[in-house]
């Protein structure tokens, strides 16, 4: 056949996480949207921020080529300066500038140009289990391997000693995501200090260059007193990942950056990369009219109440119902441990009940279900009656 046998074989199989969610669009309609659980996707159902919808309406007032044209492939230089003079308030990064800034189509956008922007055919990306799915996609696309490292499996912090082990002479990139998807683990100063120091005793063991690529599209949805540190403060190759499809509930709009700090030894050679991965993979030109508006609304806070509220009645009703769970400090995931420790069986009874988690398989560590909590109040706790005889079922106590 002659097409792309690699490409065939993405699409064929699908990402499990969207499957689900397109089974709950239909049985929305089908039955009603109050009668399906559905906590699969991440997809916010807090409004985006009154000021976004200000900004936009304003933008609505100006000609249309002000608002509609093609900008730069890098993004509008307004948009690149707003975003790094936000993080040098944020995080007295003061060497920041526009010309460390790419505007991207969102976080996939982001991530992928970083890959691809480092990576070269044979080279190794480390993954921290349990991960994003679409990492292993865009690594291999880079025609590079996805190597799985697991977390700790009490904390989900980084298991430094099993991540050192893993290098080796082809290990180009490691990719770590805090907040975390699916656990919604954030990682410690310490413990990135420590994954900081294992890099760099590596890379001259080694002889080779590492980068650390930063995926971070939940930074601003923490709770309580966690604190997010700035990775670039911790490690010098770093290329920071950032999407705004989260923190101010624009999923749909694909819009995102990429940081290179002024800090990082190749700053010239990586930017440059990441600037022709976007051409290569066709991402060039985000969407005009959102960096007109995150020029506008590029440090309005993310809601976190709502999701705190969410999480405060599911691990409460979880907990009472007997199942096990890692408390979420960040993100709007929990993740929970699959009755019987077989999560495709779960998922394939619960959905008798209406009730849609993700099964953890495709996160690389079996045995437990992402329930994405960024849904209506009152889905969370109408669910519970769903949790309970899908426990019931299960022989959970």
């Amino acid at each position: 056949m002659g097409i792309n046998q690699t490409n065939l074989g993405y699409g064929q199989a699908k990402s499990v996480i969207r499957d689900i969610a397109e089974f709950a669009a239909r049985r929305r309609e089908e039955i009603g949207a109050e009668n399906v659980f559905d906590f699969s996707i991440g997809n916010p159902s807090v409004p985006a921020p009154l000021a976004v919808r200000a900004s936009i309406e304003h933008a609505m007032t100006l000609p249309p080529q002000a608002v509609h044209s093609y900008t730069a492939s890098i993004g509008t230089p307004a948009a690149r300066a707003a975003v790094a003079a936000s993080l040098c308030r944020r995080f007295g990064a003061a060497a920041a500038t526009a010309a460390d800034v790419i505007m991207t189509c969102g976080a996939a956008a982001s991530v992928s140009m970083a890959i691809n922007a480092v990576v070269v055919p044979g080279d190794e990306v480390i993954v921290i289990a349990p991960y994003f799915p679409e990492y292993r996609v865009w690594i291999e696309h880079a025609g590079a391997s996805c190597v799985e490292v697991l977390a700790d499996e009490k904390t989900f912090q980084i298991d430094i000693e099993r991540l050192s082990a893993a290098i080796t002479p082809q290990t180009k990139a490691v990719i770590v995501n805090s907040p975390n998807n699916p656990v919604g683990a954030v990682y410690t100063r310490r413990n990135l200090d420590m994954l900081a120091d294992a890099l760099h005793e590596r890379q001259t063991a080694l002889g080779t260059d590492i980068y650390l690529i930063s995926d971070e599209p939940y930074r601003e949805i923490v709770y309580g007193d966690v604190d997010v540190p700035w990775i670039p403060e911790v490690y010098d190759r770093t290329i920071v990942c950032y999407s705004y499809s989260k923190a101010l509930s624009l999923p749909g709009e694909r819009i995102g950056w990429v940081f290179v700090p002024p800090t990082n030894p190749e700053h010239d050679e990586v930017y440059a990369a990441c600037a022709g991965a976007a051409r290569a993979l066709g991402f060039v030109c985000a969407p005009s009219l959102f960096q007109l508006v995150l020029v506008d609304c590029v440090d309005e806070p993310a809601d976190i109440e709502a999701y705190a509220r969410n999480r405060d009645v599911l691990t409460q009703g979880l907990s009472d119902l007997g199942y096990e769970y890692v408390q979420p400090d960040g993100a709007f995931y929990l993740w929970v441990k699959a009755p019987g420790d077989d999560a495709q069986k779960f998922c394939e009874r619960a959905r008798a009940y209406e009730l849609l988690p993700v099964p953890s398989d495709s996160f690389g560590c079996p045995g437990w279900l992402r329930v994405s909590y960024c849904v209506p109040y009152d889905i969370c706790v109408n669910s519970l009656a769903a949790w309970k005889k899908a426990a019931e079922e299960c022989g959970v106590q």
